[in-house]
């Protein structure tokens, strides 16, 4: 029997990650999740539980030891760790620059000690800020507050370790990844939580201005795969965007939920369309998405359910949570 390739994934009980995980058991590979459980759930691994070719290590990645023996024989190390939310940023930046900046570095050198194959690092399509779209790789990198930017620094943080020490690595800008499992706290955050919970309690939908704003939707399995072709492939010190190739509005989302809807001011550093150019990962790694948008919100709809112990918000509660927003970033 041949022995199966290693796998480390950071943040692997969480949203991304586990379904990660999810694609890397599928595919034979021996997996080891690191998670402190901060923002991860151990109930996303669940359904892997009698599997023994899964393991999960409960570190902190800001304390992670450079011989940490998780990254031992690993062929690939994929880092979703880290800590999102744009208000909790702009209130705790020193806190996003230890996870996001820090954290990553001390998970280089873990992967850099361990001789790994290639490195993958899941970044975020909020470094360009308000950019044209569609959004190119080449666009301008013009972060809007700390979690963009603890996020962009620390894809330079990859690509300095893939310079020096030659440490294979890849990047992948994700858009707008939603799919089951995707997380909720007791943060404002993405609007499929909060809509679900909405619908849930029977109260209206809180969209933000109009509503005719289109993000960038990617289905999560879908990341998953494009996060596996960046590892497989020979192609070294590359960053690709990953998203849809088809924004949504947000009345459209609100449509096939189905309810009525509050309107809510129009925030600031917030741009009217994300819209990711998809020519250099498809022409690079041969990766599309595969899942549509209809698809996708009813594959959610079916585990709605898992949304009841999310928190409830309404205009009120919005305006109080998003009152740090309106003050530093509306210039």
């Amino acid at each position: 029997m041949s022995k199966l390739k290693v796998a480390v994934v950071t943040g692997g009980a969480g949203f991304i990650g586990s379904h990660m995980v999810d694609l890397l058991l599928k595919n034979d590979f021996r997996v080891r999740v690191i998670d402190n459980l901060t923002g991860g759930r151990a109930s996303n691994l669940e359904h892997h539980k009698d599997d023994s070719n899964l393991s999960l290590d409960e570190a902190d990645i800001c304390r992670l030891p450079s011989d940490s023996s998780t990254f031992n024989d690993a062929t690939y190390v994929f880092h979703f760790a880290g800590i999102g939310d744009i208000v909790p940023s702009i209130e705790n930046p020193i806190e996003y620059m230890n996870t996001n900046v820090q954290g990553t570095v001390r998970v280089l050198e873990a992967a850099r000690c361990a001789n790994v194959t290639k490195f993958v690092y899941a970044a975020s399509s909020s470094c360009y800020g308000l950019a044209e779209v569609p959004t190119h790789e080449q666009c301008l990198v013009q972060p809007q507050y700390p979690y963009a930017l603890s996020k962009f620094q620390g894809e330079q943080a990859v690509f300095h370790w893939n310079k020096v020490y030659g440490l294979p690595a890849n990047s992948i800008r994700i858009f707008n990844a939603y799919g089951t499992r995707v997380r909720t706290t007791g943060v404002y955050g993405a609007a499929f939580g909060v809509f679900f919970k909405q619908k849930l309690s029977g109260k209206p939908f809180t969209v933000v201005g109009d509503g005719t704003q289109k993000r960038d939707f990617v289905y999560v399995s879908d990341v998953a795969r494009g996060f596996l072709a960046a590892a497989e492939t020979s192609i070294s010190g590359q960053i690709w965007n990953l998203g849809g190739g088809n924004p949504q509005s947000i009345n459209r989302l609100v449509e096939l939920i189905g309810g009525e809807v509050e309107h809510l001011p129009n925030r600031p550093g917030e741009p009217d369309c994300t819209w990711a150019d998809l020519a250099k990962i498809t022409g690079d790694l041969g990766w599309a998405p595969e899942i549509s948008f209809e698809d996708g919100v009813a594959l959610m709809m079916v585990e709605i359910d898992h949304w009841q112990d999310a928190p409830l918000w309404d205009a009120q509660s919005i305006e109080r949570a998003t009152a740090t927003w309106f003050k530093y970033l509306a210039k």
